[in-house]
């Protein structure tokens, strides 16, 4: 049987109330030996902590007991929530560590045996792993719904959809000298062609949801001295980049984090692009037009109209082109600002707002490339099935071999199957306590 595991949930340092947990077979035994007495479960209950050996009193503290298996972990929970003092859960720490059967815990050790005991799925641990890290409110409503098993309950319908589909097939080898494959195969293919759809757009939402998690990339470029500095430093309200008269003074990308309409967003500053430069500043352009190809979106700026044309192979679908220094002209371009003075800069911020929006409409809750390739791969088998099982005699083997396969990337999906391969990975994001 697994030790019991404790560790402090809160940050550590200085705090109103901070919080230990213990997890395992001994977690009341050890609440007993700190002297907590009789707990009700799930029942708060004040009570005065103290050493095992010397009795001498530790903390008053609010005690709470969760029995296995009604836990996060699956395992007997007991809280510990006591003052917040350093000292005072350096003092628990030690008692707790000093006692046999318990040792503290590794980082998402929790949330770990929550998944082992089968109260969490793999979906579900990722999405409590982004909640974490969670900064921008978007980011919060996507990891919480994932947590909350929005994924999961998706490929639990995909799941049950494709059993009925196997069902009818199997039942159709089964019973093949009977003659009655055709009627019970009927409704197979539309089936599966509703699974392999909704299985599609999916995928295609997953890009939208994996820049929610990670971020949008918004790169500023023009010309040498167009303003782009001048307006980083007004976007993040202080001085990220350096400003000069001089051309190629921003040399390297600088970066600086935003959040737009809840969404997380990484605005960098590239060199100014120009032809026929040496030596470091021709560096900082190349690196400048590398980083523009992996941007999200470009913001070219420009201080006149015919200046678009010297960048135009850089610009995509959805990029904008804003007028800079607006301060020194009465500009009536719909996209004009002035870094120095802050003219335009919210209408800015409203335009990119618009364009991440649109772009994050169809987000489908796969936020991560393992979440997206396993439906990508299951999609594939179900479209394979569907052409096996139209135009003609059904290959039933086939498709009912298909089929089992594409189940099985849905359990890798929630990690019924296949889930070491992931875990480490998953649980170095995890802090202690958690």
């Amino acid at each position: 049987m697994a030790e019991t595991i404790f560790a402090q949930a809160t940050p550590p340092g200085r705090s109103g109330v901070a919080i230990i947990r213990i997890s395992g077979k001994d977690a009341l035994k050890a609440a007993a030996a700190l002297g907590v007495g009789s707990l009700s479960s799930r029942r708060a209950s004040l009570r005065t902590l103290c050493d095992p050996k010397t009795k001498q009193v530790l903390d008053q503290a609010v005690v709470i007991a969760f029995p296995a298996p009604a836990s996060f972990t699956g395992e007997t929970i007991v809280e510990l929530q006591c003052h917040g003092s350093p000292a005072v859960c350096r003092a628990l720490l030690a008692r707790l560590g000093a006692m046999p059967g318990l040792r503290p815990a590794l980082p998402g050790e929790f949330t770990r045996r929550a998944l082992e005991n089968g109260r969490l799925d793999l979906a579900q641990v990722e999405g409590f792993a982004d909640l974490l890290s969670a900064e921008t409110e978007a980011q919060r409503k996507q990891a919480l719904a994932t947590a909350g098993g929005a994924v999961s309950a998706m490929a639990a319908q995909w799941r049950d959809q494709l059993l009925e589909a196997l069902a009818l097939v199997e039942a159709a080898i089964d019973f093949t000298d009977d003659g009655i494959e055709d009627g019970v195969l009927a409704g197979v293919p539309s089936m599966l062609a509703s699974v392999a759809e909704e299985m599609a757009q999916a995928v295609a939402g997953a890009a939208a949801s994996e820049r929610i998690r990670e971020g949008f990339v918004v790169a500023l470029f023009g010309a040498p001295n167009v303003g782009k500095s001048t307006l980083l430093n007004a976007l993040a309200g202080r001085e990220i980049a350096l400003t000069s008269s001089e051309p190629g003074t921003t040399r390297d990308a600088l970066e600086v984090a935003l959040e737009i309409r809840g969404l997380p967003v990484t605005l960098v500053d590239t060199a100014g692009l120009r032809e026929s430069v040496s030596g470091i500043e021709r560096l900082g352009i190349e690196r400048a037009r590398a980083r523009l190809e992996i941007a999200d979106l470009r913001i070219l700026l420009v201080e006149n109209g015919d200046q678009r044309d010297a960048f135009e192979t850089h610009l995509h679908e959805g990029d904008f082109v804003v007028l800079a220094k607006a301060d020194l002209g009465g500009s009536v371009a719909s996209l004009a600002v002035s870094g120095r003075t802050g003219q335009g800069i919210e209408a800015l911020l409203d335009a990119i707002g618009d364009e991440l929006e649109l772009r994050c409409a169809g987000a489908s809750g796969l936020a991560h490339a393992r979440q997206r390739r396993a439906v990508a791969a299951a999609a594939e088998l179900i479209v394979e099935a569907c052409r096996l099982s139209t135009g003609g005699a059904m290959n039933v083997e086939l498709v009912a071999h298909a089929i089992r396969s594409a189940l099985h990337e849905l359990d890798c999906l929630v990690g019924r199957v296949d889930v070491e391969t992931v875990l480490d990975a998953v649980f170095s994001r995890f802090c202690l306590g958690k």
